[in-house]
């Protein structure tokens, strides 16, 4: 009977195997699935850990998800190469923006997460499960995208709390998933919230998954990411008038880098 099962299990080990050799479409299924198991297992996981360790809703349960989402990559292939990691060591809390391509993205930013950093989510994440129980003990800040008024003050609070705490926070200005290989128009919560807290703003680029992974083609391989972490830039002095200024000047940066980095014209 025993090995009546080892025979079937391997038999169909094999034609899974076959399948996403021979189909993009299943290989991508299957490697897109057992990322969100991995990520609801690892989640509940790291959750008792963090309660057992820290106790309840704290940023220094960071580390721990770190550590753990840090070993991902190994499952699914990726390599990471990291330059400028030295511009995160600033005197004081500050605003961390980056570009925002996939549910890939956790990855690329537990690689160089800053210690003592919070990031800020859209509500609905609240609600995944295991994944929304780390992330509400992570710290992470959540926020109403469909209720202006209530953003609004929800980052009124992150600006007296991130100086307060010495926190540093990081945005997606971008405001959703921008598999394309170009950026998305920034909005400008993060700007806004730099200049209230009179804080740096330091950007962070992540090169494009579109060689490795693409949702529309089904494409879903092993691959090489390049994150580059840009120099801070200040905002002591300016005012809600220069909020536009520094997002198109993050914007310009940030794109230019991000086509450097990939290897694609500008």
């Amino acid at each position: 009977m025993e090995l009546g099962w080892l025979l079937w299990g391997t038999a169909v080990l094999l034609l899974l195997h076959v399948l996403m050799v021979l189909s993009p479409t299943v290989n991508f299924a299957l490697r897109i699935g057992f990322y969100c198991l991995l990520c609801l297992v690892s989640s509940a996981l790291a959750a008792a850990a963090c309660l057992l360790v820290n106790g309840g809703r704290t940023v220094k349960n960071m580390r721990i998800i770190r550590a753990v989402v840090r070993t991902f990559k190994y499952f699914f292939g990726l390599r990471f190469e990291v330059k400028g990691l030295e511009n995160f060591k600033v005197e004081g809390p500050v605003i961390i923006v980056s570009n925002h391509q996939s549910v890939l993205d956790m990855m690329g930013l537990m690689e160089v997460l800053p210690d003592n950093c919070v990031q800020v989510g859209k509500r609905e994440l609240m609600y995944m499960g295991s994944v929304g129980l780390i992330m509400y003990l992570g710290g992470v800040i959540f926020i109403n995208r469909k209720s202006t008024s209530s953003a609004k003050m929800v980052m009124s609070e992150v600006a007296k709390t991130m100086v307060a705490e010495n926190v540093k926070v990081w945005v997606y200005p971008e405001g959703t998933r921008n598999c394309t290989g170009d950026l998305l128009p920034f909005k400008k919560g993060a700007f806004h919230l730099a200049i209230q807290a009179q804080v740096p703003v330091i950007p962070v680029v992540y090169s494009s998954f579109t060689s490795f992974y693409n949702p529309k083609t089904k494409l879903f391989t092993s691959g090489k990411i390049k994150v580059e972490v840009l120099p801070p830039i200040e905002t002591k002095g300016l005012t809600s008038d220069d909020v536009t200024d520094l997002s198109d000047r993050c914007f310009s940066t940030m794109r230019e880098t991000l086509f450097r980095l990939s290897g694609h014209p500008s």
